[in-house]
């Protein structure tokens, strides 16, 4: 009924890493939640199933708990049923859930054969004997995909992560993501192994462009839990990118590689449950303080609130990926995964990974843009609203949680190696090699690629250059003499005042406008008008909004495709007798027409008597009888 090798006991880990911090700040933010024992209710099922998912042995274990975890996080996004949008999103996410649902129910009907208490080793063996493997390999990806939130399944996230509760919004991007990870983990290994060259190409491809799409869209974001819901797209599309590389060197009998990306995958799995869930709970602070989650409302308060802003920072500094945080060594490991592929002489690998590492590049500069931005806008700079100047530290619950999940993210950084080797260990499991020695073969100072053109980074040797940089800077500052500020922050040495300094529309602005093809901004400028008559020397406000592409370009044309087939499948149930014989007719004769044209029996005057007895049925099919 239940398993607990080595991969579930690291997800448990990863879970109860992510919830227990959690708890505390839950606790904390439970008084201004009005429904509180459903609230309370949910919150604990909804932790029961994420365990209950990592531990299954079956399917029927693992579909319970997988609908459980759906359906308790749907409720959750309904605790605070307050207008309209929330019950609009939560029925949006309600749908995109079963959907995956549905094709992982299908995926386990077939390598189960209709039992669905069989363990895994069994469904390995029945889908071994399938005929369309590749057909239950899309199955796997859409079930978890869109649990997951890769492009293009990603359009619940930006949604449901802004409705939820803030405790509830780090639960699901920071924890519930990554039990669908684990689900990929488990079901591609275990029942799916061996993999040809094409499934890898297609997850590494799915992670570049989720990664991409998902910075690209958390720019342009001035909701600072839709920015973050976005940036969970981002990072999952990393995820998804080493685990794609993974396969691809599996596939080509790289196996140490192969598990070199893996790990990376796996490491940043963990770096983006303690990056994302801190995040949350820093933005679920700012949101209770200020009452809004328009970042245009934020500003200065870095001072009202120091512990907030510090975790936040430290959170912000490890989903950019700037050294030595921990964000910055998984990246740095799938980088060097890809980079040793250079040798590989495959011309569909050629295109994919170069794909894959622009888009991680321009992943990682962007990543640092947009949290510059929602630093700085946030935290920064002069009080841009009146909730703003009269926020204060939340309460000691809340901040518990933030410094909890703080100290595991840095246990993330400065544990790095016994992490790793943890990690190694699921994969001997999974019948690798260990390549601990080869990662780590110099003890923990030094840390190795091991591709044939592999770097060599130092974690713990940046962390103390950091840290003598600052002394060293700080040091400076006292024999310098420096005591007085001359301007305010972020205000770039100059006065300015709250309606003149840098905004998070003009920060994004450049960034915008050479993205325009894909953003497809719509544009609201408007002058403040006096006694009815515009002024030219006025106030303007000037507000920005991005069209979501995806919803636009790709589902509405599902969703009015289907109405439309809908329609006319409604007004085919109501024809009148004559409109059904004239429509059989017409297909007689389209029948009749295209074997005359294949068997070359083809003459000019019985092809214009037959179309002109076909035009009558038509106007008979549309007119229909007339009463």
């Amino acid at each position: 009924m239940f398993v607990f090798d080595t991969l579930s006991l690291v997800f448990v880990t990863l879970i109860l890493l992510g919830v227990i911090p959690n708890l505390f700040y839950s606790s904390g933010y439970l008084p201004h939640i009005e429904r509180k024992i459903h609230y309370q209710l949910h919150y604990f099922a909804f932790i029961i199933a994420m365990l209950g998912v990592v531990v299954s042995a079956n399917a029927l274990i693992f579909l319970f708990f997988w609908e459980l975890m759906s359906l308790t996080s749907w409720q959750l996004i309904l605790t605070e049923v307050n207008d309209k949008e929330t019950i609009k999103t939560a029925r949006f996410y309600f749908i995109m859930t079963h959907f995956g649902f549905l094709f992982l129910l299908l995926f386990f009907l077939i390598v189960t054969d209709g039992d669905l208490e069989i363990n895994f080793a069994n469904m390995k063996l029945i889908a071994s004997h399938f005929a369309y493997p590749t057909l239950l390999f899309f199955f796997i990806l859409l079930g978890f995909l869109s649990k997951a939130g890769a492009v293009p399944l990603h359009v619940w996230l930006p949604y449901a992560h802004p409705q939820a509760p803030s405790p509830v919004s780090a639960l699901m991007s920071g924890v519930m993501l990554k039990v669908a990870i684990y689900g990929m983990f488990r079901f591609l290994f275990d029942v799916l192994y061996p993999w040809p060259l094409e499934w890898g190409i297609v997850i590494l491809t799915l992670g570049a462009l989720s990664s991409l799409v998902g910075v690209l869209y958390a720019l342009s974001e001035h909701d600072i839990k839709a920015l973050l819901a976005n940036h969970s797209i981002e990072n999952i599309g990393i995820i998804l990118i080493g685990f794609g590389m993974g396969m691809i060197f599996d596939t080509l009998g790289l196996h140490t590689l192969s598990t070199f990306a893996f790990m990376a995958a796996l490491f940043h799995t963990f770096n983006h449950m303690s990056f994302k869930s801190l995040l949350f709970m820093g933005a679920g602070a700012v949101l209770h303080q200020t009452r809004t989650k328009n970042m245009e409302k934020y500003g200065g308060l870095i001072k009202a609130m120091p512990v907030t802003a510090l975790t936040f920072l430290i959170a912000a500094i490890s989903i950019s990926a700037l050294p030595p945080s921990n964000g910055f060594l998984s990246e740095w490991m799938i980088f060097q995964s890809m980079l040793s592929s250079s040798h590989i002489d495959n011309i569909s690998l050629k295109l994919a990974i170069p794909f894959a590492i622009f888009a991680l590049a321009m992943t990682g500069g962007l990543a640092i843009a947009c949290f510059v931005k929602a630093y700085g806008i946030t935290f920064l700079g002069l009080h841009r609203s009146a909730n703003a100047k009269h926020a204060h530290e939340v309460n000691f619950l809340m901040k518990s949680g933030m410094i909890l999940m703080t100290l595991v993210l840095l246990s993330l950084m400065l544990f790095t190696p016994f992490y790793m080797q943890w990690f190694d260990k699921v994969f001997v499991g999974l019948g690798r090699a260990s390549i601990y020695e080869k990662i780590f073969p110099e003890g923990i100072w030094h840390m190795h690629s091991v591709g044939i053109n592999g770097g060599i980074v130092s974690p713990l040797i940046l962390l103390f250059s950091l840290f003598g940089v600052t002394a060293l800077m700080m040091f400076g500052y006292k024999i310098f003499g420096i005591k007085t500020r001359i301007h305010n922050t972020w205000a770039c040495g100059y006065k300015t005042s709250q309606k003149t300094q840098y905004t998070a529309t003009g920060f994004a602005g450049p960034i915008r406008r050479f993205f325009n093809w894909l953003y497809k901004p719509d544009e609201l400028f408007e002058k403040q008008t006096i006694a009815g008559h515009e002024s030219k020397f006025s106030i303007s406000h000037y507000e920005v909004h991005v069209k979501p592409l995806f919803e636009k370009v790709f589902y509405e044309s599902v969703a009015k495709g289907v109405n439309t087939m809908s329609y006319w499948v409604y007004r085919l149930a109501h024809f009148e007798q004559s409109r059904y014989a004239a429509m059989i007719f017409n297909m007689m004769l389209v029948v009749l027409f295209s074997y005359r044209i294949f068997s070359h029996d083809f003459s000019w005057a019985t092809f214009v008597l037959e179309f002109f007895v076909m035009m009558i049925s038509v106007k008979v099919l549309i007119i229909g009888d007339k009463k």
